[in-house]
């Protein structure tokens, strides 16, 4: 029988989990999994349920809009596979992690093209079977290599970009496209360390712990809201090469984590945070 995810967030109030909850009763649903979370802040509630059934999914939203706050954000969705496609540029660890994981069904979801600015990762590609377009970069401005990009999208059915070590700015016109659908992995403990070269400023400040941070790209630069962080320790023995290679580990790891979290629908963006249902 189908799983599906419904996720909910609102303006909280009274009755809100007996309300949702009510209307997937009545619907002859059954609810394998609960969560909900209240921001006291914002005063603003959070809730993703899993089910199964047999669902009518115009009339579960209906019936979920006349009892719900009128600000009401409601997403019901099925569990299913995710469509990915992957940016690169020349390291190979989180895009190797990604590709073994993908082979061996071990994440929800599923590589259909890898696009990258150099082609010195096609031929670890091409052992997957998995289309791998090259656009050099040299000699453009960002916004026409990005039409050039854009062609190749437009082939593809997704849902997610995921940009394992793409060592290119995105353009706002870019990023605004794919609002909330595009994942990036920063070599860094976000907010410390923006931009380029994060480990030699890490070294120079004499860190003790260096981290990765896996979050969704906005217009701002390494700003766009933070799904997991990862860290490690480090001490005055590390040079700038032990860190990056201490780093690459804590890489594959915290966006390993994120992509689960996201592919199972388990994340909610408010404002430029994120509200996460483990």
């Amino acid at each position: 029988m189908q799983n599906y995810i419904l996720l909910v967030d609102c303006s909280d109030e009274k009755g809100l989990i007996h309300k949702i909850t009510g209307v997937l009763y009545e619907n002859g649903l059954n609810i394998i999994s609960n969560n909900e979370f209240v921001e006291e802040e914002s005063e603003h509630f959070f809730m993703r349920s899993e089910f199964t059934g047999e669902v009518n999914e115009h009339t579960i939203i209906t019936q979920l809009r006349d009892v719900l706050p009128d600000n009401a954000n409601i997403d019901l969705v099925k569990y299913r596979k995710k469509k990915i496609i992957v940016f690169v540029t020349k390291e190979h660890h989180c895009l190797g992690d990604l590709l073994i994981k993908n082979e061996y069904k071990e994440i929800n979801a599923e590589i259909v093209a890898v696009i990258s600015n150099y082609p010195d990762l096609e031929s670890l590609v091409s052992k997957f079977k998995i289309p791998f377009y090259y656009f050099s970069n040299q000699n453009k401005t960002r916004e026409d290599h990005e039409e050039e990009i854009f062609k190749i999208l437009e082939k593809f059915d997704y849902d997610y970009i995921v940009l394992a070590k793409y060592m290119r700015i995105l353009t706002p016109k870019f990023v605004s496209k794919f609002k909330n659908r595009i994942i990036n992995i920063h070599h860094s403990f976000l907010p410390a360390f923006i931009g380029a070269e994060p480990y030699v400023q890490a070294f120079k400040r004499g860190v003790k712990i260096i981290g990765a941070t896996s979050h969704f790209i906005n217009e701002e630069l390494d700003e766009g809201p933070i799904i997991v962080q990862e860290v490690i320790q480090v001490d005055h023995k590390y040079s700038v090469k032990d860190m990056q290679r201490a780093g690459r580990e804590v890489e594959i790891i915290s966006l390993s984590k994120a992509l689960k979290l996201v592919f199972e629908d388990r994340v909610f963006i408010s404002n430029n945070k994120t509200i996460i249902f483990e």
